[in-house]
């Protein structure tokens, strides 16, 4: 009579193979004086020619900016400004500033604001929003205490602010209008100003995604408290908030607004006029409008290839510096005669041989 065989015993323990028992053959690089010295030069020959490349195109970048929050309020401090501002219900202050073109900018020419001493990354600021929310779907109010303190827009709490959180309430809404003033090579000068094309500045997957396609409800609708701006129409479409809601990593920072397909010659004058509604008196913050070209590498950030020439220059330093020092001190490798319990050194003879 054949029994049935017994059942398998589930365990985890991990199979008996090479691959689990580390069995598997291993190679391990010698590092002599000449690999070392290669890999030096190598680097070198690789990292200047890369670092020579991203200077010279982050150098070609043209690039304007001016100051304005300090000149299109009235105040003698940033709280009388605030409290001019403030007095505005929302309208803000309207100004403008002419920027100079240092050299030619070839089409297209982006335009930017620029907002210092904002801590966007803070971690109380990044966590104060709904990703669920924010993408349209059906989110219980008890879920969103993250949103604290723009989760509710009435003491009441009867009206939820949808999207709800800092990011969202803090939405910048200065506005800007770009005018060629006058030329230098004799065109002359079309009335009116030049259109900003504000389509496609965000990311497609904040538009796709990360933004979900709905009409916000109670979002910044008491613009007299902090000069904010809501959203009309569906809040995918709008490519500003989505460029506002992809966070600044750093306290300094600038978001793109928006570019204008036309050429600048040397010497133009630009007039940007401004509406002047952000509040960044409150932390001292500073606004500014900058024109600018981009290159294959992006704008006009020359970190990058300073950082290449840097690296590959002191590679090249110390692949000199080795190559030097084997010529003038050369050693047998391997040589167990230079060991320290082989020399002595002056150390107790009872020492050797434990070092």
């Amino acid at each position: 009579m054949s029994t049935a065989p017994a059942p398998k015993k589930k365990t985890r323990e991990p199979r008996n193979s090479r691959f689990t028992q580390q069995e598997l053959p291993a190679w391990q690089p010698l590092l002599t004086p000449t690999v070392v010295i290669s890999i030096f030069f190598l680097i070198g020959v690789v990292f200047v020619p890369i670092g020579v490349g991203c200077l010279v195109s982050a150098l070609k970048v043209i690039e304007v900016t001016h100051r304005y929050d300090d000149i299109c309020i009235a105040g003698d401090n940033n709280a009388a400004k605030e409290t001019t501002l403030m007095q505005q219900d929302g309208l803000g202050t309207n100004c403008t500033v002419t920027l100079t073109i240092p050299k030619a900018m070839k089409a297209p020419v982006y335009i930017y604001y620029e907002i210092d001493n904002f801590y966007q990354n803070h971690r109380r600021f990044v966590k104060s929003t709904s990703n669920a929310q924010l993408r349209g779907e059906a989110v219980a109010a008890s879920t969103l205490t993250n949103c604290e303190p723009e989760l509710y827009q009435d003491s009441n709490k009867s009206a939820l602010i949808n999207p709800c959180g800092l990011p969202a309430w803090s939405y910048f809404n200065d506005t800007f209008a770009v005018a060629l003033t006058s030329t230098t090579n004799g065109d002359p000068v079309l009335p009116g100003g030049l259109y900003i094309n504000d389509s496609n500045i965000a990311w497609d997957t904040d538009t796709g995604k990360r933004i979900g396609h709905y009409i916000p409800q109670n979002l910044n609708t008491d613009p007299a408290s902090r000069g904010g701006q809501t959203v009309t129409g569906y809040l995918n479409e709008d490519q500003h908030f989505a460029v506002w809601m992809r966070i600044a990593q750093l306290a300094n920072f600038r978001k793109l607004y928006g570019r204008i397909d036309s050429d600048f010659a040397a010497g133009d004058t630009v007039t940007v006029t401004l509406a002047n509604r952000y509040n960044t008196y409150r932390f001292n913050g500073q606004k500014h409008v900058v024109l600018s070209t981009t290159s294959w590498i992006g704008g006009h950030n020359p970190f990058l290839g300073i950082g290449y020439l840097t690296c590959g220059g002191c590679s090249f330093v110390f692949g000199i510096i080795f190559c030097m020092v084997v010529l003038c001190f050369p050693r047998k490798l391997g040589d167990v005669s230079y060991l320290s319990w082989n020399q002595g050194h002056g150390l107790d003879p009872s020492t050797r041989g434990r070092l």
